[in-house]
């Protein structure tokens, strides 16, 4: 009797508003790629069942132009950044997700707002999309479905020399990248040191799939929108820079998502096992 008091309650109990426009949109989301009649080869490619990975797409150097490829093909998740800044003494107003610009004109003042918005799936894949608009939904879909359309893969692997546990939870190699003067250094961390970096690169390399590392930054790094893309031109450098096949093993390079082995399966099942035979002995 007390079990089922128990379930009872975690039934009764009301949602955050979070998990309900989660839930909403994808359930939106589900219904436009039931409705949805694609344009190009490739898309048609992905909605006959033809091609079921991301990254034959991305090897093949083949542009994304609709966005409906990536929610087929991953399950991503994405993330707006904090570009803007409200007003306030002396420079001092709380930071916002929509950056927002005003035109002077005879009628009056229009004003436009710009976002940027993370998506990945926290397995190698990450993509970056700017958007703007005259009011603030539109920026935030622009922005989203750019992000989408350009999704790349990185590379992780175990170059700290603290670390030797030969797990991908960090980048193998000392990486710089650059968007006007700021300028921005990632480095690979031992185990357990975290996202040693700014705030909105922090929530980049985490939607990445990057748990460690250690970065440097030079220049204005106030600019967010620099700081974004100069990220940005640093995690596609861990791609295009050739790495010797010795080095892979010793670094235990992964390119793209990391496949899960049959083993890792099975020993998961035989938890759960273990644990539904527990509750029903209690």
């Amino acid at each position: 009797m007390p079990r089922k008091k128990k379930e009872e309650t975690e039934e009764k109990i009301p949602k955050s508003p979070e998990e309900i426009t989660k839930e909403r949109i994808r359930l939106e989301e589900k219904a436009n790629l039931d409705a949805w009649v694609p344009k190009t080869g490739l898309g048609k490619k992905v909605k006959n069942r033809e091609i079921t990975d991301i990254d034959s797409v991305l090897d093949q150097g083949s542009t994304i132009l609709e966005p409906e490829i990536v929610d087929f093909l991953l399950d991503t998740q994405s993330e707006l950044l904090l570009i803007g800044q409200s007003k306030g003494k002396f420079g001092g107003g709380q930071r916002r997700v929509f950056r927002q610009t005003q035109k002077k004109t005879k009628e009056g003042n229009k004003p436009k707002f710009t976002t940027i918005a993370a998506l990945g799936d926290k397995n190698g894949h990450i993509g970056i999309g700017l958007g703007k608009a005259k009011e603030t939904v539109p920026a935030r879909e622009k922005a989203v479905r750019k992000a989408k359309m350009n999704i790349f893969k990185i590379r992780r692997g175990c170059g700290s020399w603290q670390c030797n546990c030969k797990e991908p939870h960090t980048i193998p190699f000392a990486v710089t990248g650059k968007c006007g003067s700021v300028e921005i250094t990632f480095m690979p961390a031992p185990k357990g040191k975290g996202l040693c970096a700014h705030s909105e690169c922090a929530k980049i390399l985490e939607l990445a799939g990057v748990k460690d590392i250690w970065s440097t930054t030079r220049g204005q790094a106030k600019n967010r929108v620099n700081l974004i893309y100069a990220c940005e031109s640093a995690l596609k450098q861990l791609t295009t820079l050739k790495v010797q096949p010795r080095f892979e093993k010793e670094l235990s390079i992964v390119d793209g998502k990391i496949p899960v082995k049959e083993e890792k399966k099975e020993e998961t099942q035989e938890k759960v096992k273990k644990e539904d035979g527990n509750q029903t002995e209690d």
